[in-house]
């Protein structure tokens, strides 16, 4: 069973996946761009409900008079699964080893097919929040198996290998249609961009996507990792389910570049642009900056030595060094130099992360009211095949509106600690013998390994791949 419940759940995604899927509306750029604008193979604002499980809340949908009763499960308990889901006789709940069950890495009952933000639910860090009804770990619910976004709508449907390829390809196509566009103070068409964007939690519909890890099966979103990053993300989603989460704004850790697409890390989305130079600006935990530098080009002398595109020294930066150019009202650009680091449940990715996005004015009627932010992203040592995150920021303030409340610059101030693997708080003049962590050598899994898988069998050879869509 190594890829046959992949296409099931592809499959069973399509029946409930409208086709075509365009809720998530690609802006229509008016040709057909060999890099840019395709639509979306399926969308999640097309789907029913969400993997689960988790708790359902929202209008109309209340908990019981008892303040302690959960609101009303989207999934379902153990004793409660139907028959057609066929537990596994061992899965991540009840296995002592998840290393030795790469088998069945694949097989979304091995998660009781819980989403990659489920996991975060089930017990949670420090317990919170958690969907589990009793403290036994073998009790935890399950999701919906036959509900997932099929892997054709995360894939990027672009045939270019490398972001150097496909910023070259799109920057071409630029050339031939007169551009790029250069622009002075005077004649600069986008200063309507300048101002405060919607935060993805009040936005509804606008920006929820993929990579929020709600609407799609855990192994969905392995098969699109190499075989070692399929082995840390079941390690995190083994860990957490757990509940021994270690999220790296527990200890004012930094957040790392894909933190920008997760719902629960950033607010509102300030930007500034100007004919030069666009910042994109957010934060919840960490401030989170994207400088995009137009019309500059990377330092490539590094590249032919396994190195990456950069514009400073040869150093990683956590959010990367971008470059862009404008055609005409569109900013096209290719970020490097990113960090490698891990994001919450979704996938951890490499310093060789780079991504190419797009930013295309959304307007209704003539009027600007937003942009679209479509994002490929290449990892050679962590994606198998490129990925692609589409999300629409709404407009809803200028800077010069009097309602807007300045952006508040965030600090971190550490109040959990690490102590024998438990995240604990700790009151000041508390005293605790502390290691200090190795930042760039994955801290949170010698923090696993060496409190919680002393007895695992960890595999010397991860190459196998479990996910071979050739067969």
């Amino acid at each position: 069973m190594r890829t046959g419940p992949i296409k099931v759940l592809a499959l069973a995604a399509g029946l409930i996946v409208a086709a075509p899927a365009l809720a998530q509306k690609m802006p229509d750029i008016g040709f057909k761009s060999v890099g840019r604008g395709a639509p979306l193979a399926a969308s999640v604002l097309d789907m029913k409900q969400e993997v689960g499980p988790n708790w359902i809340r929202g209008q109309g949908v209340q908990a019981s008079d008892d303040p302690k009763a959960p609101f009303p499960l989207n999934g379902y308990t153990p004793d409660k699964v139907p028959a057609n889901y066929q537990p596994l006789p061992r899965d991540i709940f009840t296995s002592p080893d998840f290393y030795a069950d790469k088998a069945l890495w694949s097989d979304p009952r091995y998660y009781r097919c819980n989403s990659p933000q489920a996991t975060e639910y089930q017990r949670g860090i420090l317990q919170r929040p958690a969907v589990n009804t009793s403290d036994k770990i073998e009790d935890a619910p399950w999701g919906h198996c036959e509900v997932s976004l099929p892997r054709e709508a995360i894939v990027s449907p672009y045939g270019f290998k490398t972001a150097q390829e496909h910023y070259e390809a799109l920057k071409a196509e630029t050339t031939q249609r007169g551009g790029p566009s250069v622009y002075t103070y005077g004649n600069f068409p986008n200063a309507e961009w300048n101002g405060v964007y919607e935060r993805p939690a009040r936005s509804g519909n606008n920006q929820i996507n993929w990579y929020w890890g709600r609407h799609t099966q855990i192994p969905t979103v392995l098969s699109v990792l190499t075989p070692k990053y399929q082995e840390y993300m079941v390690q995190e989603a083994y860990h957490q389910m757990r509940g021994d989460a270690l999220w790296p704004s527990t200890f004012c850790w930094p957040e790392g570049f894909m933190r920008r697409w997760y719902p629960a890390a950033v607010w509102e989305h300030y930007i500034v642009a100007t004919p030069d130079f666009v910042e994109v600006r957010a934060g919840v935990a960490r401030n989170f900056i994207q400088d995009i530098y137009v019309g500059r080009d990377f330092n490539m002398q590094d590249v032919p030595n396994g190195g990456v595109p950069r514009l400073g020294q040869a150093v990683p930066r956590w959010y990367g060094e971008t470059v862009g150019f404008w055609d005409k009202d569109v900013l096209i650009t290719w970020t490097s130099n990113i960090q490698g680091w891990k994001s919450h449940s979704e996938f951890e990715f490499s310093n060789k992360l780079q991504s190419i996005e797009i930013y295309t004015p959304i307007r209704e009627g003539g009027k600007f009211i937003g942009l679209n932010h479509e994002t490929i992203l290449y990892d050679e040592d962590a994606l198998a095949v490129p990925v692609r995150i589409v999300r629409n920021f709404h407009k809803i303030n200028d800077f010069k509106d009097n309602n807007e409340v300045p952006y508040a610059f965030i600090e971190c101030v550490q109040t959990l600690f690490n102590v024998e693997g438990r995240n604990t708080p700790l009151t000041p003049g508390a005293k605790i013998e502390y290691e200090m962590p190795d930042m760039y050598g994955r801290p949170w899994a010698k923090i696993w390994s060496e409190n919680f898988e002393q007895n695992m069998t960890k595999p010397e050879d991860t190459s196998e791949d479990i996910f071979d869509f050739s067969k």
